[in-house]
């Protein structure tokens, strides 16, 4: 049986291993914008590494900061945090940070894929660390902007000085993790968990099963705005009610009959057979297949994922749902920029 994790609030957590430091943040993009602008609101110093002339620097610039290289970035910090997509980082590594490393420096993650799956190998002289939100970037900055905060996962991969944890604990209180609660984890495990809620349930196992419903009713004949408005528009409703009291509250809120259709129904779509293939890709996960498989797909350019996420572009499901989607402003509906 699992131990019961620890948790840190605010009381525990003091930002006092991070005042008089310099906190460098490689990336500038979704959850580096937000630990960038909640740790300076906390009284750090931030200084930011982008590419010049992307988007994400000139964001960057319209905030304050001044982005530099990811290398001067390395040699000037004392904490390096880097918010790049996992697939980008070993490069940047190999090449900016790790000629920079001074013995004594942190080198910090916001997620365990790279150091968990070793390839990214920093030297044994320098604390490594993760705070990991979990929410999205933009909730991150939202909620600390309210005073409030998202839940973080701290884990220490390496204590080279000593005060790893400590710098872990200030660095989840600068950006407002300690308001909401700090749990204390692995690489290992936050990486692997997280991998397989991707993949199994949040967005390989929704995205599968709203166009395997869309599919079916449409192919039944039913019109495919009706079978959007069910298969798509509706799980919005039912996800917010399970968040705010889990599945209890939300079958407590919906009618008796969905509950029913909920209760007997369920288990005929997610088998035991559908289980069991859970089970292979968190295999697949753990054994470092999928990182494997992930690394060839990135060096060899890509080829089938942007092939893969061509085709569903073209789904049904999403033709029809862009032009629904424009009938309702309330949505404030979002869609992909066209390049």
């Amino acid at each position: 049986m699992a131990q019961p994790m620890k948790m840190y609030y605010e009381d525990a957590a003091p930002i006092d291993a991070l005042n008089g430091k310099t906190v460098a943040m490689l990336g500038f993009g979704s959850q580096g914008h937000a630990h960038s602008l909640n740790l300076r609101d906390s009284g750090i110093k931030v200084i930011v590494a982008e590419l010049p002339n992307t988007n994400n620097y000139k964001l960057a610039v319209q905030y304050g900061f001044q982005p530099i290289s990811a290398d001067a970035a390395t040699k000037a910090a004392d904490l390096i945090v880097m918010t790049l997509p996992d697939e980008a980082q070993p490069e940047v590594y190999n090449k900016f940070i790790a000629p920079n490393l001074k013995a004594g420096q942190t080198l910090g993650a916001t997620h365990g894929f790279n150091i968990h799956f070793k390839t990214i190998l920093p030297p044994k002289d320098v604390n490594v660390i993760m705070v990991a939100p979990k929410g999205p970037g933009h909730l991150l900055r939202s909620e600390f902007e309210k005073g409030g905060g998202v839940p973080c996962l701290l884990a220490i991969h390496q204590d080279a000085t000593g005060t790893a944890k400590q710098i872990g604990l200030a660095w989840a209180r600068g950006i407002g993790g300690a308001r909401a609660g700090i749990i204390e984890t692995s690489f290992k495990d936050e990486c692997e968990t997280d991998l397989f809620g991707e993949q199994a349930v949040l967005c390989g196992g929704l995205s599968a099963l709203i166009k395997a419903g869309f599919e079916t009713l449409t192919e039944a004949g039913y019109p495919p705005e009706m079978a959007y408005f069910e298969c798509v528009h509706e799980v919005k409703l039912i996800v917010d009610l399970i968040y705010q009291g889990g599945l209890d509250y939300m079958r407590y809120s919906i009618s008796n009959t969905a509950e029913y259709g909920d209760l007997t129904r369920g288990p005929r779509l997610i088998t035991p057979a559908v289980k069991a293939e859970m089970k292979r890709i968190l295999a697949e996960i753990t054994s470092g297949q999928f990182a494997k498989e992930w690394r060839a797909e990135y060096q060899a350019g890509m080829k089938n994922f942007k092939r893969l996420y061509e085709q569903d572009k073209k789904h049904p499901v999403e033709i029809v749902g862009k032009k629904l989607r424009k009938l309702m402003p309330w949505l404030k509906a979002k869609e992909v920029p066209q390049d």
